[in-house]
């Protein structure tokens, strides 16, 4: 009984060591990129910022101040978005088609610096995923505008189901937010480790893998990368990039299926609470669910086809950073580490 013990204490440790591995490595990169945004936000430079995102507002059949929303929610978070959102939206009396347009380019794009700075870390260069994320939350604003106003579907006055609270704006109180969040994802990082074994063990994860594999394989995703990136649509990018920068260290996912899971993740992660949370401000599930699946199933199909006429030498230039590939003796413009 006590050697019982004994093993599950160590098993216990090995779970929780390897869950901080993780957490240190999404922690070294989002507490800069959090700090950095805090001071750009008390610097008042986020209204600056917004003003570039009015014109495109308009092309997608929104108000020009939604620009400052979306805008918001880029460069910090969707909480953040929300937030003015539920300050400015009641005045403008938005239609449910445009509140879900907003909200389905809020999925779509946000916490662009957060977001991908982990993405990098997985190799995925910034200079493909910072413009993919932002043209294809326009491209997707700009669909759904298209398709509402062509079938006349929810015009009438949208309803705000839920309003964010401003809370306190102490320093303090966000510090204190910032630690409770820090804390929060070693928690779901552990808890996600344990499950993938548990799924593991019982079969689950070949089972998955074997159901999901026609539609991951279509869009480019191989074995290897399947099950975090499932976990990764499901709990977000945050969680999903941190298991998927592990698995690159391990070696045990090639370049490709890194950079389509990655993109993937990119355009669609935390499908259940993101979901809920946008319908909550008004959005319909017709455009934050459905159409966006649809929209990212066709995208990364797209790109698939795009990368897979590409050359070896060309996909590691311009749109991935490997830690060693064949091609590592090559000229050192093409195995820079520039993002």
């Amino acid at each position: 009984m006590k050697k019982h013990n004994l093993s599950v204490r160590a098993i216990v440790w090995k779970q929780i060591r390897e869950a901080a591995g993780i957490s240190f490595i999404l922690f070294r990169i989002m507490i800069p990129v959090v700090l950095a945004v805090k001071i750009l936000s008390e610097l008042g430079l986020v209204k600056y910022i917004a003003a570039a995102f009015a014109p495109v507002m308009n092309i997608a059949g929104l108000p020009g101040e939604m620009g400052i929303v979306w805008a918001t929610a880029v460069i910090t978070n969707m909480y953040g978005g929300i937030v003015l959102f539920a300050s400015i939206a009641p005045g403008l009396h938005m239609s449910t088609a445009q509140i879900t347009i907003i909200t389905g380019m809020i999925l779509v794009a946000h916490a662009i610096p957060v977001e991908t700075t982990i993405t990098r870390k997985t190799g995925v260069r910034l200079r493909f995923m910072i413009p993919f994320r932002l043209l294809c939350a326009f491209l997707f604003g700009f669909l759904l505008h298209c398709l509402y106003s062509f079938g006349n579907f929810l015009q009438e006055e949208g309803r705000i189901l839920w309003e964010a609270s401003p809370g306190n704006d102490s320093l303090g109180s966000w510090g204190l937010a910032q630690l409770q969040n820090l804390l929060r994802i070693f928690i779901i990082v552990l808890l996600l480790i344990i499950l993938m074994k548990f799924l593991d063990r019982l079969g689950i994860t070949r089972l998955m893998n074997r159901i999901l594999e026609p539609v991951l394989t279509s869009m480019g995703i191989g074995k290897s990368a399947s099950t975090v990136t499932i976990l990764g649509m499901i709990l977000g990018i945050s969680y999903g990039g941190g298991l998927i920068i592990r698995d690159v260290n391990l070696g045990k996912i090639s370049g490709r299926d890194v950079f389509f899971s990655v993109s993937l993740m990119g355009l669609l992660h935390s499908i259940i609470e993101d979901t809920i949370l946008m319908m909550s401000l008004g959005g319909n599930i017709s455009g934050v669910l459905f159409a966006r699946i649809a929209f990212t199933w066709l995208v990364i199909l797209l790109l698939v086809r795009f990368i897979g006429k590409m050359s070896d030498a060309a996909f590691y230039k311009y749109f991935f950073r490997p830690r060693s590939h064949p091609l590592k003796n090559l000229p050192g413009d093409i195995v820079s580490d520039a993002g």
